[in-house]
């Protein structure tokens, strides 16, 4: 209840104006000046000085544990009062001190979206999800009424009104999130990867409403996001942050993308053959690209490598159903998987994706149909069984974390598997880990713990790995 009362607003729709279909920028709608934090003695944000207009959208960047989520949670107070540690500096977001206010006192101007849209659910059903901060607000009923029907078709999830949360998507779940904030028509609407796990159409769709809610209505917008293909064209202004501890970089998209590591494989194509100005869509790039079609005709074609695999069948899904409540995931799936091979699962939001990991690894079982996993029918084999041979690393990594120290969870998965802990240190390295192995493990970033779940599912060599998004969270680096 606390964390959404922090995400509750009252206001309406900021302060900025529009002329002509460009923005007004007026004065700085955040002051953040020599913000330095620390949680545990380690240094998270340090001299950090950075001004957003009022009606800009800014973009905050980096690598995985930089501190985006932490400079984020500055904005409404939850760093420090919620997570305790030291900050030092100076903070106004619409000229008041969210250091000194408070999350809660901060909820009439600042809406929040968390990285886990799970972590800001209150109730069961979604309806009641977008009504609850609104509630809380003794708004009248029949704007209460409106504000759902607009935001539901807003972000095109008028079919899920009645669901309950926890049977959606993870992608579905994220929109549920941001439209339990837009029913409250924020001023400054801070959102920490909300395309984290949608997939391209519907992550569109959600910034579009977002420059919507920019542009026509003067919103001040600030989004850390990863996938800068998506979201940088819609930026006045970026912040990088570099590594942990260390100062931003600060500036026009343009500009900061020519000087940072971590940008998309357009940007770095451009940067590469000096294209200028540097393109941030293919719009932009396709002028450029022409030039560029009369060389790659005269080179030779790149070979292809095949993947094709004449091996043992690893996986066998025949004719499978299933159903939540009546809802139907899955329905006549069939296929096989070989010993050897590398297969995507792929498919809007709510496709089924999830679901089908989670019948082929045995923790839901179909309502039709047959699953054969190396050589087990799933039906009929215990799950401690198949998670022996079959490792499963779930959408929310969390669920795999419980030990003290991210070393300890390794250690755990060995002594459960009856393995040496020999090749600990040699995954931790591999995963670059190395530095977390005393730490919690839920105190790492989402992109860290990400890679902390899958470390903690290989230490035990499975012969047939299931990944569920496994590049949530993670930047350009740890990608690849």
């Amino acid at each position: 209840v606390y964390k959404r009362q922090s995400a509750a607003i009252t206001g309406g729709g900021g302060s900025g104006n529009v002329r002509s279909g460009r923005k007004v920028i007026q004065e700085p709608k955040i002051r953040i000046e020599h913000v330095s934090y620390a949680y545990g003695g380690q240094p998270a944000l340090r001299d950090v000085t950075w001004r957003v207009p009022a009606g800009s959208f800014a973009l905050v960047v980096g690598a995985s544990g930089t501190g985006k989520s932490t400079l984020l949670r500055c904005l409404n107070g939850l760093v420090p009062h919620l997570y305790g540690g030291v900050l030092r500096g100076r903070i106004r977001v619409g000229g008041r001190d969210p250091v000194a206010l408070g999350p809660r006192a901060m909820s009439d101007l600042v809406g929040f979206v968390f990285q886990d849209p799970e972590s800001q659910f209150v109730t069961r059903q979604v309806e009641d999800e977008l009504a609850f901060a609104m509630e809380n607000r003794n708004f009248d009923q029949a704007l209460m009424r409106r504000r759902i029907e607009e935001v539901l078709d807003q972000l095109g999830i008028a079919d899920l009104r009645a669901r309950r949360v926890e049977t959606l998507s993870g992608g579905q779940q994220q929109l549920v999130a941001i439209a339990s904030v837009l029913t409250l028509q924020p001023q400054v609407l801070v959102l920490d990867e909300p395309t984290s796990q949608l997939d391209p159409q519907s992550a569109e769709q959600v910034l579009t409403i977002l420059r919507h809610l920019n542009l026509d209505l003067g919103l001040t917008i600030v989004v850390s996001e990863h996938r800068l293909e998506r979201v940088a064209q819609y930026a006045d202004q970026i912040c990088y942050l570099p590594a942990r501890g260390e100062p931003p970089l600060i500036g026009e998209p343009r500009a900061v993308l020519r000087e940072v590591a971590l940008v998309p494989a357009l940007v770095e194509l451009g940067r590469r053959l000096n294209w200028q100005p540097l393109p941030l869509t293919i719009k932009e790039a396709r002028p450029f690209a022409e030039s560029l079609k009369v060389r790659l005709n005269d080179a030779p074609p790149a070979p292809r490598a095949s993947r094709a695999s004449n091996g043992a069948r690893a996986v066998t899904v025949r004719d499978v159903e299933f159903s939540y409540d009546g809802h139907i995931a899955l329905r006549g799936v069939s296929f096989d998987v070989r010993a050897g091979e590398l297969v995507a699962l792929m498919g809007r939001n709510g496709a089924g994706k999830s679901t089908l990991l989670k019948n082929i690894v045995g923790l839901l079982t179909p309502t039709r149909g047959a699953i054969t996993v190396l050589g087990m029918d799933t039906r009929a084999t215990p799950i401690e069984e198949i998670t022996r041979r079959v490792g499963f690393v779930p959408q929310n990594p969390g669920r795999l974390l419980f030990n003290e120290t991210l070393e300890e969870e390794l250690r755990f998965t060995c002594r459960a598997h009856n393995l040496p802990t020999t090749r600990i240190g040699e995954w931790l390295e591999r995963l670059d880990l190395s530095a977390h192995a005393r730490a919690y493990p839920r105190d790492l970033s989402v992109g860290e713990r990400q890679r902390a779940a899958l470390a903690a599912i290989l230490v035990a060599q499975p012969e047939l790995l299931l990944l569920d998004e496994p590049t949530r969270g993670l930047d350009y680096v740890s990608k690849e």
